[in-house]
């Protein structure tokens, strides 16, 4: 993998820890709803999901900066693999399968509560609009997934 398309994926993968540690806690103007996620969910609630879903993604960043420049050992590419797979895993069954193919009353009233007044600019669709926010940290993810496929194919290839 090229040191340029290196960069890209500690910096993808920088962005997918920055946003899953800080999008539920600080305001980002019309990209989130403090207000509506406090509404939505206890605070030690917000806690544990936080550290828990943050904890293989900042391991699997430290890991690529500490071995950056040379080849990734097997345990990191393979916590890279299962930790980005099951974060499109989780994307899909609680964004997209319920926005595109399948409604779900329970997620569209808790969505309507932490997400109001939220920017948006697909449509509604199965009483769901994704967000701004979250559409684009969807797409960052993807291309981690893409640049973790180049890295995987590059480390076996050397």
């Amino acid at each position: 993998m090229s040191k340029p398309m290196f960069y890209a994926f500690l910096a993808c993968q920088s962005y997918v820890v920055l946003f899953i540690a800080i999008h539920d806690w600080i305001p980002l103007g019309k990209l989130n709803n403090l207000a509506g996620i406090r509404a939505a969910d206890t605070m030690p609630r917000l806690l544990g999901v936080t550290a828990l879903s943050a904890l293989p993604f900042a391991i699997g960043l430290a890991g690529s900066i500490y071995y950056a420049g040379s080849p990734f050992p097997g345990w990191l590419l393979n916590l890279l693999w299962i930790t980005y797979v099951a974060g499109v895993y989780g994307m899909l069954r609680t964004w997209w399968i319920p926005y595109l193919l399948v409604a779900d009353p329970a997620r569209v009233a808790r969505y309507q509560v932490r997400f109001a007044h939220t920017h948006s600019f697909l449509p509604e669709h199965n009483g769901i609009r994704p967000d701004t926010l979250h559409v684009a940290f969807h797409a960052v993810v993807l291309v981690t997934l893409l640049l973790l496929s180049f890295l995987t194919f590059a480390s076996h290839a050397s």
